[in-house]
């Protein structure tokens, strides 16, 4: 990767995972120093959506129908709900100055077809975000690395393979993010970048959320209560391990256009009544048992572990169950908060793009070659670009962490 040089360029970070609770901000400065980059966190905080939006969004997910005035409508409302996080971040992170806002958007669809992304959408118009603070806007930032016969994801990846090169020296590391799809980045110990491989694993918390919502009406099984209290039901897990999706070779992605609703009432067609408890222990030790036969695969001596799922002590204690011997930790441990992981994710991709430098790991989004990644929407002024620098970046250094709101 080659980047420009100077002083640091201040960004913010936007995204709203496929959990769809709210918008995650983030602020950083970025500068390369050699062969680093530093990315020093200025804080990060969580805007949540309104009501009537996080539920008109759910209501547009597969297999709902949506028309085109649907997506028009929300495409509208989330970039003007991310414009206003962005906004936020700006003044509460960032002192109110910042260079560029970076978006990752709000995907509601990932178009996947015997096994290759046909595209993917994320809505959030950046024209809202830009018109909002004045600031140019990184955004469709997953698009390219599709259009050049990649998954568009996971994008983690990138950050993954410069952050953990050097941990991987004593043996192969992976960093996890459970959001509503599990993903996995393999670092291997020699750290090539043509050698790492990131992919998803299947669901995170979607299909644990999608029932403990049913159950108790809440969006998740609040500190994993209820599967704390169940017992795993072996006829549907069996049935759940059946998908071909787990037996699939990387690069691979998925989304919740395949693990939903009517996806889980088909496990359960047939089966003896699974009461409450049990479907929750049932579920999350359905991701546990499918992220850790990943690890197990590559031989992973340490799991780095991000994402909404990591402060659930039901998954967590599920997980290292299935993995005796594998050193689990929190990204905490290493200076990006788990809950704010993937904002610092997008900021760094915003950067690498600001700069007129490839975004995506072809090893591990299965693209045909490096990329640059998204399209760029001017703010207030004239837009100037960095001029690039020819140096190579192999690594990335996170400096202290300010704090998060």
């Amino acid at each position: 990767m080659t980047l420009f040089s100077g002083t640091g360029v201040r960004v913010i970070g936007l995204i709203s995972g496929t959990s769809i609770d709210g918008i995650d901000v983030a602020a950083a400065e970025l500068r390369a120093d050699g062969d680093t980059v530093v990315l020093s966190p200025l804080g990060r905080l969580e805007v949540p959506y309104p009501e009537t939006l996080r539920e008109a969004l759910l209501d547009a997910l597969p297999p709902n129908p949506c028309s085109a005035e649907q997506l028009t409508k929300l495409d509208t409302l989330v970039g003007q709900a991310f414009g206003e996080a962005a906004a936020r971040g700006i003044e509460e992170l960032a002192g109110g100055e910042a260079d560029v806002v970076a978006s990752l958007g709000q995907t509601v669809f990932h178009w996947v077809e015997d096994g290759a992304v046909r595209g993917t959408l994320q809505l959030g118009n950046p024209a809202w975000i830009a018109e909002r603070t004045g600031l140019p806007v990184v955004a469709d930032l997953r698009v390219r690395d599709v259009a050049a016969g990649g998954h568009g994801a996971p994008l983690a990846s990138t950050l993954d393979a410069l952050w953990l090169r050097e941990m991987a020296a004593s043996g192969p590391v992976a960093a996890l993010n459970i959001g509503g799809i599990a993903n996995i980045t393999v670092v291997p110990a020699d750290g090539a970048d043509s050698a790492v491989l990131a992919y998803d694993t299947g669901p995170g918390n979607a299909l644990m959320d999608i029932a403990a919502h049913r159950v108790t009406g809440h969006r998740a099984d609040i500190d994993g209560a209820l599967a704390l209290r169940g017992q795993v039901r072996p006829d549907l897990l069996a049935k759940l391990l059946l998908d071909p999706y787990y037996a699939a070779a990387p690069p691979k992605s998925t989304g919740k256009e395949l693990f939903h609703g009517a996806y889980l009432d088909t496990a359960l067609d047939g089966l003896p009544p699974v009461g409450a408890e049990d479907l929750l222990a049932t579920l999350t030790e359905l991701t546990a048992v499918t992220i850790a036969a990943e690890c197990r695969r590559h031989a992973i001596t340490t799991l780095i572990v991000s994402g909404g799922g990591a402060d659930n002590p039901a998954l967590m204690a599920t997980l290292a169950k299935n993995l005796p011997g594998t050193a689990l930790k929190t990204s905490d441990d290493h200076g990006l908060p788990r809950a704010g992981k993937e904002a610092y994710l997008t900021i760094l991709l915003g950067w690498l793009t600001w700069s007129g430098v490839p975004g995506n790991l072809p090893s591990a989004t299965g693209a045909r070659g490096d990329r640059l990644l998204g399209s760029i929407t001017p703010g207030a002024g004239p837009l100037r670009l960095p001029a690039p620098l020819t140096s190579t970046v192999t690594r990335l250094r996170v400096a202290a962490t300010t704090g998060e709101r």
